[in-house]
Parts: structure tokens; sequence; C-alpha cells
């Protein structure tokens, strides 16, 4: 009797942990895209309520149109940025920002961070593997510099390690023989999430 109530609970338990396997990724997006919905959407109301507080009463408000038009508003500003007149006042706010004590720091390393990720100065476009810790044991990486002429170290590559399962890495200037290129292998995208994943995640190619 006591083997089948642990046969039955060892069952449960199994079933348990099986419907959070399939059930939690599913929740965590969901709950992620609801998330950043709703404070994408809330944005122009707080605003609104701040500057002039009871022009948008809370029983008035419709979800969604602060989404939509904060999106309209994001279009609106990159198209508008190609243009000669608001392309020079964003290069001179931008630079009255990068010469600002403190704001400077902030306003460089975001602007930078997200250049990486888009436009023709991306940077996580070149995955590799980096030989960093010993021989015959490798790191995936992408190379964000070519060169470390700078650090007078020419025969040098500068390579970023993401960590797994976080937002953060590691930089290292790396001899261009401790790295093998996996780009024409292994698309960037694929290489990140791999690596991100702790492995875990199944490489297309």
């Amino acid at each position: 009797m006591n083997e089948s109530i642990k046969s039955v609970l060892k069952r449960a338990f199994q079933y348990l942990f099986q419907g959070i396997v399939v059930i939690a990724p599913i929740a965590i997006t969901v709950y992620c895209v609801f998330w950043l919905f709703t404070t994408i959407d809330s944005l122009l109301p707080n605003l609104f309520s701040k500057i002039a507080p009871g022009t948008v009463p809370d029983e008035h408000r419709m979800p969604g149109v602060g989404f939509i038009v904060i999106v309209l508003l994001l279009m609106l500003i990159g198209r508008a940025s190609s243009s000669f007149i608001f392309g020079h006042l964003l290069d001179f706010l931008g630079s009255l920002l990068e010469k600002t004590p403190g704001i400077k720091l902030i306003y460089s390393s975001v602007k930078d961070f997200l250049k990486a990720f888009s436009g023709s100065q991306k940077k996580f476009d070149k995955p590799v593997m980096v030989n960093v810790d010993a021989t015959d044991v490798w790191r995936i990486g992408f190379i964000t510099q070519t060169d470390a002429n700078k650090f007078h170290l020419p025969e040098h590559v500068i390579v970023y390690v993401p960590f797994s399962y976080a937002i953060s890495g590691m930089t290292y200037l790396v001899p261009k023989d401790k790295i093998r290129f996996i780009e024409n292998e292994i698309h960037s995208a694929e290489a990140m999430k791999f690596v991100i994943s702790g492995g875990v995640t199944e490489l297309e190619k």
C-alpha cells in the first residue's frame, strides 16, 4: 500500500513539474508582453496627470490608446530624424548631453548600447569562439572591434562574452590567433540565445 501511494505521489509530482515546464514559458512571455504594453500605455496619461492633474480622468482612459500614440510618435521621430533640420537638432542635443558632466556617462552608454543592436554600427553580429581560459577551453562571444590599436595591441581584437542567464558579460582583448569565426555556421542571434540559455537552446544549424 505504501509503495502504491509513493508511486502515485511520484507520478503526481512528475505531472506537476511537467505542467510547470510547459506553462511557465508561455505564462512568463504573456506577463512580460502585458507588462510592457501596460507600461507604455500608461506613459502619456501619467505624464498628463503630472503636468495638468485631472485632464485625463481614470474613467475616461481607453486602454491601448496611449500605446498606439507612443508607437506612432516613435515612428514619426524615426522618420523625421532623417530630415536635415530635425537631424541637426538631434545632433546638437546629443552633443550637448555628451558634454554635460554626469549625464554624459548615461547618455553615451545607452546610445552606444542601442546602436550595437541595429543600423550600420551593429556590434553583436560577428559570433566567435574565443580561447581565454585554458587550452582547448572555449567561450562563445562577439567581436565588437576588430583591432585594439588604442591599447597598443595591434594583433588583438576586442571580444564581448555574455554570461548565461544574465544581461551582463565580460570584455576581453584577445590575440587574433585565439579566436575562431563561426558566423558562417551559426547566426549571431542563435549564438546569443545559445549562450544566454546556458547551452540549452538547440542551434538551428
